[in-house]
């Protein structure tokens, strides 16, 4: 059972995550932006957030097996699904709806609650929280790059 649950926390972020962002691929809105010379090709994109979304999935897995879905860890792992939806809802901002502003405002909410998730994770399980890091450094980068597009467009 505890393989089955590692799967099923592991799918739960790749399943969002491929989902958002099939619905809401860059087009030619995405191409004619004016972009930074930083900006990462978008070669990139993909393997790093498919590693990112694997490590989400192992950190709340660690503090399931650890503590169940009880206490305070029910709350990091309903906050860690709630955050997801926020993930997803990136994509739908900045490429659906090709609003780089909008989008800036919500990378803000989705920074601040994996700031949470990873005080949340590591009080129950320090490397759950660790495996987050990655993912808010990410974020970070994302966010200053999805400020930059703003501004420059």
């Amino acid at each position: 059972m505890k393989w089955v649950a590692l799967v099923v926390w592991v799918a739960l972020p790749l399943l969002i995550g491929a989902g958002a962002g099939g619905l809401f691929q860059p087009g030619e809105w995405y191409a004619r932006l004016n972009k930074p010379d930083w900006n990462p090709p978008s070669w990139v994109f993909g393997p790093v957030w498919t590693t990112l979304y694997v490590l989400m999935g192992v950190a709340a897995w660690l503090v399931w097996e650890r503590h169940g879905f009880t206490g305070a860890a029910r709350t990091a792992l309903v906050l860690f699904l709630v955050h997801l939806l926020f993930n997803a809802a990136w994509s739908a901002l900045f490429f659906g709806l090709e609003s780089p502003g909008l989008a800036f405002a919500e990378i803000l909410v989705l920074w601040a609650m994996i700031g949470a998730l990873i005080v949340l994770f590591w009080r129950l399980r320090p490397a759950a929280g660790a495996l987050l890091v990655p993912y808010l450094a990410w974020v970070s980068f994302a966010a200053v790059l999805n400020y930059t597009i703003w501004r420059l467009n």
